[in-house]
């Protein structure tokens, strides 16, 4: 069972069916879909992914609004385990440290209460904020993924695959 995870500016709480309405909103925005792109029923995609047996959902409030969503999984086999994150924020919250939080308090419930040893992410390869952002962490890039994923327009472009070690993680909490 998940619990809330509060940070410095941000709480983490496991999502909901009440959160997909927001949610679906929030990846409609341009700037969003466009780096967390999907078809045209948004709120199916989310409640998809709301009920993905391998993934949890956490939706990122900040004060009392929902202003975003972050997801974890985990590689099990034991020589290769680890975990990763995704997530995607309400572009009125860039730049102002809240996806940084967000992915520092989820990093180190990762390290601390699962015991992982190692976190991925992959932004897109030019998502020059998201990589910033990342960093702030103390996530570093390994490498570009060519051809990785495939953009709203059907080409395919780049991505970044970063790693964070636990004793890499910057916790500024």
């Amino acid at each position: 069972m998940q619990r809330t995870l509060y940070g410095a500016t941000v709480n983490l709480r496991p999502a909901t069916a009440a959160d997909i309405p927001v949610l679906a909103g929030i990846r409609a925005m341009p700037e969003v879909y466009q780096r967390w792109r999907g078809g045209e029923d948004l709120a199916s995609e989310v409640a998809d992914d709301l009920n993905d047996p391998d993934t949890h959902s956490l939706v990122i409030q900040h004060g009392d609004r929902v202003v975003g969503y972050i997801q974890w999984g985990a590689e099990t086999e034991p020589d290769y385990r680890h975990a990763n994150i995704d997530i995607y924020l309400e572009p009125a919250v860039h730049s102002r440290g809240v996806g940084a939080d967000a992915v520092r308090t989820l990093a180190r419930h990762l390290i601390v209460d699962h015991g992982h040893h190692r976190l991925v992410i992959d932004p897109a390869a030019d998502n020059a904020a998201a990589i910033r952002c990342y960093s702030k962490v103390g996530f570093r890039p390994v490498g570009i993924m060519r051809r990785y994923e495939r953009g709203p327009d059907g080409t395919w472009h780049d991505g970044l695959l970063m790693d964070l070690l636990a004793d890499e993680l910057i916790d500024e909490k």
